[in-house]
This record gives C-alpha cells, sequence and structure tokens, in this order.
C-alpha cells in the first residue's frame, strides 16, 4: 500500500511503483495496466490521485493511451542519432528503419524575412519542409533553407525520398565540413501541429542546425521539430583529448 504519512505526495509513490513494475518487467511492453477504478480500489486513493500518477508517466513515455482501449506500458522509444553530419535521413537508415519522407511543401526560391535566427534572414535562399514518418506515424518536421549559390539548380532534382547530404555531396560536390546546433522546446501552430498528429500546446524538441562548406559558411539551415514521444533522438560523442 501508499504511505499517506509519507512527505512524498501520493501520486508520485504511485508513480514510482508502477514504474519500478514496468522496469523490472512486472509489466511488459503492451501490457494494460489496471482501470483508473481499479488503481483506486487497489491502492485505498481517490481517483484525481490515480490520474495524476498515469500522466506523469505518459508524460515520460513509461506509459501510452489508446482510446477507447485504456493506458498501456510503451513499447520501448527506438533511438536515432539524428544530429551528425550525414543529415536525418542517413540516420534513419543507419538503424535499419525504413522511413518515409514526403515534401510537404515544394522547393522555392523566396524571400526570407522576420527570422533573425535563420542565417539567411534578409536575403534569398532556396525553401522546402518535408514530414517524415515511420510505420505511417509522423515522428519529424523540417524546415530547409539552401544557399542559392552554393545549390543553384537543385530545384531541377527530384527530392522526395532522398538524401539531402547525398544530393549535396553527388550533384554539387559540397560535404559540410562543420557547423551549429541549438536545441530548445517548441510549437507548432495548429496546421503544423496537425501534420505531427499532435496539438499546439504539445512540447517538441526544436533543432536549429547551420552547416559550413569549404565553398562557404552556413550554406544551409534547417529547423526541425521532433516527437520526442515516440523516438528518443541522441547524438553520440568521442572521447576528448587534453593537451
Amino acid at each position: 500500500m501508499l504511505n499517506p504519512d509519507s512527505p512524498i505526495p501520493l501520486y508520485h509513490q504511485l508513480a514510482e511503483r508502477l514504474g519500478e513494475q514496468i522496469r523490472t518487467g512486472e509489466l511488459k511492453p503492451g501490457d494494460r495496466i489496471p482501470s483508473e477504478h481499479q488503481l483506486v480500489a487497489m491502492y485505498g486513493i481517490g481517483r484525481p490521485t490515480v490520474r495524476q500518477a498515469l500522466d506523469s508517466l505518459v508524460r515520460q513515455g513509461m506509459l501510452c493511451r489508446r482510446r477507447g482501449a485504456g493506458t498501456f506500458v510503451s513499447e520501448p522509444a527506438r533511438e536515432i542519432d539524428l544530429f551528425s553530419l550525414d543529415g536525418t535521413h542517413a540516420a534513419f537508415y543507419k538503424k535499419g528503419l525504413k522511413a518515409d519522407t514526403r515534401i510537404r511543401e515544394k522547393l522555392r526560391l523566396e524571400k526570407i524575412a522576420d527570422t533573425p535566427d535563420n542565417p539567411f534572414n534578409g536575403r534569398k535562399a532556396y525553401f522546402f519542409s518535408r514530414l517524415t514518418s515511420l510505420e505511417g506515424t509522423p515522428v519529424l518536421l523540417e524546415d530547409l533553407y539552401l544557399h542559392t549559390g552554393l545549390f543553384a539548380g537543385i530545384d531541377e532534382l527530384e527530392l522526395t525520398d532522398r538524401s539531402l547530404s547525398s544530393i549535396a555531396a553527388e550533384h554539387f560536390m559540397l560535404r559540410p565540413e562543420g557547423g551549429k546546433q541549438s536545441f530548445r522546446i517548441g510549437y507548432l501552430d495548429a496546421v503544423r501541429a496537425r501534420c505531427l498528429d499532435v496539438t499546439t500546446t504539445t512540447p517538441l524538441l526544436q533543432v536549429e542546425r547551420r552547416l559550413d562548406f569549404a565553398a562557404g559558411r552556413d550554406g544551409f539551415f534547417s529547423r526541425f521539430f521532433c516527437r520526442t514521444d515516440l523516438i528518443v533522438f541522441s547524438q553520440h560523442m568521442g572521447a576528448s583529448s587534453h593537451g
């Protein structure tokens, strides 16, 4: 039973107990956990307390709700090294995952304005947007901006389901030599949220990436939004040396 005299809130105690059952394998991926009504009876606590505990585990990705079916133990999250210079398409390929990437907004030349974080702000760049799904579920929404000089003629190429890094290497002899990435929590407007099958209040991992080439700095900029409830996006780091 839970300890009502403990300084630890009851909802936290219940969340810890269920979390431990998941970690030890007592509750396995795909298992349906007891209903809120059953948990109320089992632990002698109120329904709001039970709901708060379950909400906490859902936010942590340990549980998932299926409308009309109940609450289930989540499958282990798949891990993708999204932050290498090889690009997003290559990241899924290396994990043996067949990602379906479709163009959401076709490539066009446009004047970039009112986006101070974008290195192309105030000048023209090639722009397009794409959506990546796994097994029919959208997981990644990207806005991509390309230098008009370095990528001249890219508007004549087919971009659907192709690695942008391979296109850069094969058609433009461009390989990234470095870059910068920033991370924050981001939110989408209603139209774009529907693309990722989330709401406007769903917090998403927002990543902004700049890439430098030998032929020029800031030749590529992207802003992408990741569903971390479905995929663990990681970054592998090598050992550092000290002089």
